[in-house]
């Protein structure tokens, strides 16, 4: 499989968001969420179209394939795990945990990754 850029990630993971919280997903309500231009958000899009990861055609909504599904909910999970981290292990605001784990779900090792998991496994059972 193709590495994505940071940007393409959070495309995918906004979508699966969206897709949570309503059936319809269109190419204005991405480029509102990640704060782009309509025009920007388009061309994105074709490319995760292009990449086999999600279905999309201009004024058509925008869906998940199978592969984009899978991939989009290993990035939100992941990002949730780090925001945990971050915010009840290393007592960061919820705001400043969010942002840290956005930019660190692109470029932690999955060493790095997994040794955290634990970390916010193990703090749980206590």
């Amino acid at each position: 499989m193709t590495k994505l850029t940071a940007s393409l990630e959070d495309y995918l993971e906004v979508i699966c968001n969206l897709s949570e919280e309503n059936n319809i997903i269109r190419a204005v309500d991405v480029s509102k969420k990640l704060n782009v231009s309509r025009a920007s958000a388009t061309e994105a899009l074709k490319k995760l179209v292009n990449k086999g990861f999600i279905t999309y055609e201009r004024h058509e909504k925008i869906s998940l394939t199978e592969i984009g599904k899978d991939l989009a909910q290993n990035i939100v999970s992941k990002h949730s795990v780090l925001e945990i981290f971050f915010e009840e292990i290393l007592n960061l605001s919820k705001q400043e945990a969010s942002e840290n784990a956005c930019k660190i779900e692109h470029v932690i090792t999955d060493n790095a990754f997994s040794a955290i998991c634990n970390l916010v496994e193990n703090r749980e059972k206590q």
